[in-house]
This record gives C-alpha cells, sequence and structure tokens, in this order.
C-alpha cells in the first residue's frame, strides 16, 4: 500500500506560519506543497485565474533567507487574492479578458500588507466580470464548489472560496459590494468575514461600489481569521477576547418581501441561537425594521456601481457579457434619473445602527442564504433577468449591510441533508469585528465543522 506524502497542505494559516517561524520547515517546502496540490485540484474546480508558481517560490525563498521572523504572523502561508485588486507584475483581470486592466506596476495596499507579513501570494482567484454576480463562471471556466462540484461556491468572490475549501490556500482575500464574501463562505462553509467601513482599505473601482464594497477575508477556523483580519486591518494580531453576556437578536425575516428561507437555512438559525444561549448570552426575537422602498434602492445602487466602474475603466462595452452590458444599461438610467443618493444610504446606516439601541441587543443572527447554492453552469450565456433573479433568491440576506456600512461575518453550521454546507450571518454595529470574530469562536467550539470539503484536500501519493 502507498504511503502519504507528508505535506503542509491542509493545516491552518497559524500551523504554517508557527512552523516557519520556528524553522521547523521552510517557507519554500510550504509553498511547493501547495503548488502540487494546485496542479491537481484546479482542474476539477477552476478556482485560480492565474498562478505565480516561478514568483511564489522565489518569494518564499526571500522570506527563507530572512534572519528574524519573529514579526511575520504569515510567515511563508501561501494566500490567494481576488483578480480584481491590483498584484504587481499581472494584469488585474476583473472577471474577464474584456475587463482586464494592464500590468500592475505596483500591489494594492492589500497586497502590500499581506506580503509585509511574510505570506507568500500564490495566485489570483477567479470572479465573474465586473464582480456583478454571486455566481462564478466566464467564457473560460465555470467555477466549482468542491463540496459539490455541480453547485456553485457562489460569487463575486466565488474562486477564492473554492480555494480555501478544497485545501488549496489556508487563507485568502475577496471582498464584499453586496455580498461577495458572506455568499461564497455560505455556499463553501468557510468563514467569511466583511469588516465593517473604513476598517481595512478598499481602494475598489471608481468609488468602491458606491461606498459598499470592503476587503474581507475567507479562512478554515476562526483563529486564521483573526489572523488574516489583523493584518489586513494594519493592526498587531491579538487573541480574542472571551465576550461576556450579550443580547443577541435573531431573525429570519428577508430583507427582500416574499422571499423566505427554506427550511435548512431555519433550523441553522434555530440551532446557532441555542448554542449562543447555552454559552451564557440571551437570544431575543426582533426583524431589522427594513423600509419598503430598501430593496429597490439596494438594486439601483448594485446597477449604478457597476455602471460607474466600467465608465472609470474605458471598457469597450461591447466586448462584454451581454448580462454585464444589460447591467451597465440599467445602471445608467438609474443613474440619469437621479436614483442614486447618498442621503438614502445615510438614513439606512443610522436606522440599521439604531436597531441595536433600540432593542439593547449586541449582534444580529439570521440566515445566511434563503436556499441552496444555483448549479454551477454558464451563467454568461443565460439572460441579464435570470442571473438578477437567480441571485436575489437565494442570496438576500447580505446586501442591506453592504449599503449600511457595518461589519458582518458568515459561520458555518453544519450541513443540509443533500450534504452542501449550511451557515449563518452575524452582524453587528461598526467596530465590532473582533466581537463577531469572538462569537464566532463560540459557535466553532460548541459545533466544530469540517475545515474542508469533504475529501478535499486530495492530498498526492508517491508514484508506485
Amino acid at each position: 500500500m502507498q504511503d502519504i506524502v507528508p505535506t503542509w497542505v491542509g493545516a491552518t494559516a497559524k500551523q504554517m506560519a508557527r512552523a516557519v517561524r520556528r524553522g521547523d520547515t521552510s517557507a519554500t517546502r510550504v509553498v511547493a506543497d501547495h503548488l502540487d496540490h494546485i496542479a491537481v485540484a484546479d482542474k476539477a474546480i477552476s478556482a485560480f485565474r492565474t498562478l505565480r508558481s516561478g514568483e511564489a517560490i522565489v518569494e518564499a525563498e526571500k522570506v527563507d533567507e530572512q534572519e528574524d521572523l519573529r514579526n511575520l504572523p504569515l510567515a511563508g502561508v501561501p494566500v490567494a487574492v481576488k483578480e480584481n485588486i491590483a498584484v504587481a507584475g499581472l494584469p488585474t483581470w476583473n472577471g474577464s479578458a474584456a475587463a482586464r486592466s494592464p500590468v500592475a506596476q505596483e500591489d494594492h495596499e492589500i497586497v502590500r500588507r499581506l506580503r509585509g507579513a511574510g505570506a507568500v501570494v500564490i495566485g489570483v482567484t477567479r470572479m465573474p466580470e465586473l464582480g456583478i454576480w454571486a455566481l462564478t463562471d466566464d467564457e473560460t471556466a465555470v467555477t466549482r464548489n468542491p463540496w459539490c462540484i455541480d453547485r456553485t461556491p457562489g460569487g463575486s468572490s466565488g474562486g477564492a472560496a473554492a480555494a480555501v475549501a478544497s485545501g488549496m490556500v489556508p487563507l485568502a482575500h475577496g471582498n464584499d459590494g453586496f455580498g461577495s464574501v458572506r455568499i461564497p463562505a455560505a455556499c463553501c462553509g468557510l468563514i467569511g468575514l466583511k469588516p465593517g467601513r473604513d476598517v481595512i482599505p478598499a481602494r475598489l473601482g471608481a468609488d468602491d461600489w458606491c461606498g459598499m464594497a470592503e476587503n474581507g477575508l475567507f479562512a478554515t477556523t476562526v483563529a486564521d481569521a483573526a489572523l488574516g483580519f489583523a493584518v489586513l486591518a494594519g493592526r498587531r494580531p491579538e487573541k480574542l477576547v472571551e465576550p461576556s453576556r450579550l443580547r443577541i437578536a435573531v431573525s429570519l425575516r428577508a430583507p427582500v418581501p416574499g422571499i423566505r428561507p427554506d427550511e435548512p437555512n431555519r433550523k441553522a438559525v434555530n440551532s446557532a441561537a441555542r448554542l449562543l444561549v447555552a454559552a451564557g448570552h440571551d437570544a431575543i426575537a426582533a426583524d431589522p425594521s427594513y423600509p419598503p422602498a430598501l430593496s429597490a434602492r439596494g438594486l439601483a445602487t448594485w446597477f449604478a456601481a457597476v455602471a460607474r466602474d466600467a465608465r472609470h475603466a474605458g471598457l469597450d462595452r461591447r466586448a462584454l457579457q451581454p448580462r454585464t452590458r444589460r447591467h451597465i444599461a440599467v445602471g445608467e438610467w438609474v443613474e440619469r434619473r437621479g436614483l442614486i443618493r447618498e442621503d438614502d444610504r445615510e438614513r439606512w446606516r443610522e436606522r440599521a445602527i439604531n436597531f441595536f439601541a433600540d432593542y439593547g441587543v449586541d449582534l444580529l443572527l439570521t440566515p445566511a442564504l434563503a436556499t441552496v447554492p444555483p448549479p454551477a453552469i454558464q451563467w454568461a450565456r443565460r439572460s441579464w433577468l435570470a442571473n438578477v433573479m437567480s441571485n436575489i433568491r437565494y442570496a438576500p440576506y447580505a446586501a442591506p449591510w453592504n449599503l449600511a456600512g457595518l461589519p458582518a461575518i458568515v459561520v458555518p453550521m453544519g450541513q443540509r441533508p443533500d450534504g452542501l454546507p449550511v451557515a449563518v450571518q452575524l452582524v453587528g454595529p461598526p467596530g465590532s469585528e473582533l466581537l463577531l470574530l469572538a462569537v464566532a469562536g463560540q459557535v466553532e467550539v460548541a459545533a466544530p465543522w469540517p475545515r474542508h470539503a469533504p475529501g478535499w484536500p486530495r492530498v498526492p501519493v508517491p508514484a508506485s
């Protein structure tokens, strides 16, 4: 019988970095192990747009050459970066060849911080064109969910989530303008953190999707998520503090009228509430007061944000996908009619923040998704309306908190009867990122989740 080759694939980011700092292994070995795994795994998943194989090995060697690694919290850790931020030496693909910008001369601030912490950027992950959809595909590939390759990993940070869930990297960057971290995290059974406004530099597109988009991350453990958050936020990593007794509002109400969560998602929320009560917190039923116009206002902002990005980038619209062209056209129509008003978003932000004070609660617990992730198919070939409706039906819970600029986290809560993961969302007031992580940590201790999709990572074996 063949023995499995020892490998760092599947270890946590903290384990890898600790071993590199101690000299128990090398950054070069860690990165090489992951490149070997990606060479096999990504044929089935299509998570990466492009790899930096040679460059990553060179960067890992430079980490190994450093005399003092004590101040590198991510020493030698291979990470993935979403393809809509600049990585020096690579074009910024933005989801398709038609939206691609020239080779970047310098790193985005997020990439600079990751590298400054000792991480090695192993490649850039796929997203839908211009990051519009909660589905990840283009004319070159359909990105697939490692839990079930017939299902989408979500979007727009679908490639990043699929890479982490399959063990191709332990930690991945994503960004979230309308749920684009939290939705893939829920689809792929991961921790997915969207920070609040002005916590991590955004600098995305024309205007950060009308101020809605934030850079965030995916991880398989809360400890890795906390470490990654500290690096991206430019802070010193710190141990999470066990939260004192909290009051947590529990709501199943969808922000979009007419949508209800299915039974697995309802059960996930109920299970999470029971776990949190058992951990010493109080749970009360309380629905946010979603304004009647919130859904329409959110959709209008989504349309306009894409139109602004396309205009800012000077894209040739004739080369874009039909669904993208339609989205831009609707966004321009919305802008011409003056339907995008900063005052509207600020009023909703104030109302959302007041929810916590009005009910005397510290956090809000909701479903992460309303139903099962859609099939992994060529959505780019389907109509714009089919794409819009699919997104709204399965993932309505994320967008309000982008509009409000509040932090939110998705936490795995087991599996659906069909074997796909199920998750919940926790939302907090401004500045509550560490509290959200700490509460997620309590859920992790009480109900540990599989760190990777079943059957992944597929560790290589020696030749016979």
